[in-house]
């Protein structure tokens, strides 16, 4: 067989059909190849001299190519056509259940350890940032604020009012069967004040300002410039976390006091529609609760704002290689975050029960 021009994608194919065919038709011990005509061999014209060289050896003869430009001949001998051998290829087979759950253990591990070095990194900083406030990227934490909190009133309004409306409205109709319809007013006051306002604000921003958090910095992670601070003596954690934190740690209380709010308004607007006047929906709010449950939701949406924010960036410089790492990242500290902001909420439930609060 005897060989000219170019040996490229777009003359291979054919090419490749065309000496596959005449080998089946004419099998042979040996096959020579005078190649001393080509002038362009790529990665096609290469899979082509291997393919024939290992259905060759699958026959129990051999390939012969002659005349091959010696920067072609160097390419075509790095490769063995046994490797190509579809026969040979190891099947990758699935693997037992031990070792599988013995993999996500060990993954959980090295994911909680990373966790608590990360918690006592950003715990340091923090503290260098109070004793150090001139330190501190005000323009950053700002504009953190701004992104993580204002940019969020509308749908923290949005479903703080549709949660007071709906419960108030729920709860108003089997109450009107024991004529106790105003003390929903209590019902909505102490539930906003104490776990919905808190909570409902925290999942908002945790879908949103959490996921945003861990977006920005796994795209930087991917685009190597987290690699690059760190190469110019920059703490990551310093100059991007702590911000974050503390902007987050900050609107999420405001926040909260907003939607405790608004969801009391919700409650309202039930009540009046039920021939109640506004004036006595207020007084049986105020007579509900205390101060003590507004500054106890308060310290636990502080608490929440904390977690939003850590595990977001906590995600987003965990973010690993690829197209889909900042999208799993990003999953990633949604879900991880409101589970933690449910046990967290869980854990204060049992802490204020306790404490007589």
């Amino acid at each position: 067989m005897k060989l000219s021009g170019r040996l490229d994608s777009a003359s291979t194919p054919k090419l490749w059909r065309e000496t596959t065919a005449v080998l089946e038709k004419q099998a042979s011990s040996r096959v020579e190849i005078e190649a001393e005509q080509v002038e362009y061999c790529d990665g096609a014209g290469l899979g082509l001299l291997l393919d024939l060289a290992r259905r060759q050896r699958d026959l129990g003869g051999e390939l012969v190519v002659r005349g091959l430009k010696p920067e072609f001949r160097k390419l075509l001998d790095m490769f063995d056509p046994a490797d190509f051998d579809p026969s040979k290829r190891k099947k990758k087979r699935p693997a037992p259940m031990p070792e599988e759950v013995g993999r996500a253990v060990l993954a959980y591990v090295e994911d909680l350890v990373s966790l608590v070095a990360f918690v006592g990194e950003l715990l340091l900083a923090l503290l260098q940032g109070l004793r150090h406030p001139r330190a501190l990227r005000w323009g950053d934490l700002l504009y953190a604020a701004e992104t993580a909190g204002v940019n969020a009133l509308p749908i923290i309004a949005l479903i703080s009012f549709l949660v007071g409306l709906i419960m108030s409205f729920q709860a108003a109709v089997p109450m009107r069967q024991f004529g106790a319809e105003i003390f929903v007013a209590n019902l909505i006051g102490l539930a906003m004040l104490r776990e919905l306002g808190p909570l409902m604000t925290a999942i908002v921003l945790a879908g949103r300002s959490g996921a945003a958090f861990a977006a920005e910095l796994g795209t930087m992670k991917v685009s190597e410039e987290i690699d690059a601070m760190t190469t110019m003596g920059l703490a990551p954690v310093q100059f991007l976390v702590v911000t974050r934190v503390l902007a987050a740690m900050t609107m999420t209380p405001l926040l909260t006091v907003f939607a405790n709010l608004v969801g009391l308004v919700g409650g309202a607007i039930v009540l009046l529609s039920l021939g109640y006047p506004l004036v006595t929906y207020v007084n049986q709010v105020l007579g509900a609760v205390t101060y003590v449950d507004l500054l106890g939701g308060l310290f636990k949406s502080l608490v929440f704002g904390l977690i939003i924010a850590g595990i977001g960036c906590y995600r987003g410089l965990r973010t690993g290689s690829g197209a889909s790492a900042v999208g799993e990242s990003t999953t990633r500290a949604v879900v991880s975050g409101i589970v933690l902001i449910v046990l967290t909420d869980g854990l204060f439930s049992i802490a204020f029960f306790y404490l007589g609060i």
